[in-house]
């Protein structure tokens, strides 16, 4: 069966950096950001198609097989610039981003533990690899599955770092040179038993009270986790809702897809603004996960808070507090004048 994925092939390119201690002589540093897939608008990593048909033929890799299997393909680097390119070629394992799950393909510094790590590239590829404007390197690999390798789906890609800095940032004494990549995904099923799990956690809502009850709108900020504890990618859709006293409810958003791809074993926190929240109430909130192409996938959990205009509550407090001793103050006063003055004693009469 062939995993469900986006139908946009990639996914923004992301630096991903890393700093060092200042040399006498500012040193740049390179670090090499985690790749996007497909194509940068410069040079472009592809499945290589066969002869005579579109470059964009296969937009990924997939294959499927047993474990102990072996599987043998070939990637393309397209350089559509009008200057030569020289790559640093490799392969790795691919993740959710644990803030809102972008797919990410690893960087080179990074060792690859799963899929990555069953990749064979030619022994060129141990040295940059110079593509011609206007032109095409053609890469060979072999797959090689473990025979101990787990069922499902193992997600990693084929990436492309361009050698050359495309630019440099400052971070207080140390220099940063920022390198692009570009990868292509790759996806092997390894045949046995599928298991697709996902499950909600960690539901929290952050209120935002306005000063003035009523004057201005409160607001709040939500956040959940979502975990993929099966062995297949899933693509998650979310139901938010929540209910105040008395049943009413305070939230009704119908579920709706996340375009993004839950990879096995990830966890990632995802937020979204709560406009309009309630002022004054006890509310539970509820968020429920699924996905389209697993109907008995299901899962779901929750969370309470007390919705309490507290800076308002606050400053009716300080306002009766400061009323009161004002009172107090006035009576104090009115009592001291109106209680009789003792004569003073005639000194010139004491012996």
């Amino acid at each position: 069966m062939r995993p469900r994925t986006p139908s946009r092939p990639g996914t923004p390119s992301r630096y991903n950096l890393f700093l060092g201690l200042l040399l006498p002589v500012a040193a740049l540093l390179f670090g090499a950001p985690a790749a996007s897939a497909a194509d940068n608008g410069t040079w472009g990593v592809f499945p290589t198609p066969p002869p005579g048909a579109a470059m964009t033929n296969r937009p990924y890799f997939f294959h499927q097989g047993a474990a102990g299997s072996t599987v043998v393909d070939s990637v393309t680097i397209l350089n559509s610039s009008d200057k030569e390119l020289t790559f640093r070629v490799f392969a790795t394992d691919a993740v959710n981003t644990p803030v809102g799950g972008a797919f990410a393909l690893l960087p080179v510094e990074t060792k690859p533990k799963d899929v990555g790590a069953w990749i064979t590239l030619p022994p060129e590829t141990a040295h940059p690899v110079t593509v011609p404007p206007k032109g095409r390197k053609d890469v060979p690999f072999t797959v090689k599955v473990p025979a101990d390798a787990a069922p499902g789906d193992h997600i990693g890609g084929i990436v492309a770092l361009n050698t050359a800095v495309e630019g440099v940032r400052q971070d207080g004494k140390v220099q940063v040179g920022v390198r692009r990549s570009v990868g292509a995904r790759l996806y092997v099923r390894v045949s046995g038993p599928v298991t697709p799990g996902l499950s909600v956690e960690d539901v929290r809502v952050e209120r935002h009270a306005p000063l003035l009850t009523w004057v201005e709108s409160a607001s709040a900020t939500l956040s959940y986790s979502l975990v993929n504890r099966g062995n297949v990618v899933v693509e998650p859709r979310v139901t938010v809702s929540a209910e105040g006293l008395f049943g009413r409810t305070v939230l009704d958003r119908p579920a709706r897809d996340l375009k993004l791809v839950l990879l096995p074993g990830q966890r990632i926190e995802l937020t979204e603004p709560w406009p309009d929240a309630p002022q004054s109430d006890r509310v539970h909130v509820h968020v429920k996960a699924d996905a389209t192409a697993y109907p008995e996938l299901r899962a779901r959990a929750g969370t309470d808070f007390l919705a309490v205009p507290w800076p308002a509550g606050g400053a009716v407090l300080l306002l009766a507090g400061a009323t009161l001793a004002v009172r107090v103050l006035r009576r104090r006063r009115h009592r001291a004048e109106a209680e009789p003055s003792e004569p003073a004693a005639d000194l010139a009469e004491a012996r």
